[in-house]
């Protein structure tokens, strides 16, 4: 496991016509992005509706649900957002490969 991301949707957003009925539920397919910078809330992402070819092409608006952030990382994926009373992580040292006798 990599990391841990926390997510929270605004049920009364879903739209009821992009929900499926499958063999075992419904389900709603959704996209969820990370960013590189962190929000003034914390966030790291949205999480979005997802969208066909055609509404993507035609450059129709985004459902947004909601918003994540990665609350904890074994840092080989993403950083965690900065808790609040918690300084930000400090930036990893480039490491260089080239003194390496293999």
């Amino acid at each position: 496991m990599a990391s841990i991301i926390k997510a929270s949707i605004n049920l009364n957003e879903i739209p009821k016509d992009k929900i499926i009925n499958g063999k075992k539920g419904k389900y709603l397919p959704i996209t969820i992005t990370l960013n590189d910078e962190v929000d003034q809330f914390g966030n790291q992402g949205p999480v979005i509706v997802d969208q066909t070819k055609e509404e993507r092409d035609a450059k129709t608006a985004k459902t947004y649900l909601g918003n994540v952030k990665v609350v904890w990382t074994n840092g080989t994926n993403v950083d965690a957002a900065p808790r609040d009373n918690m300084p930000a992580a400090a930036p990893k040292a480039k490491v260089e490969d080239n003194d390496l006798p293999f």
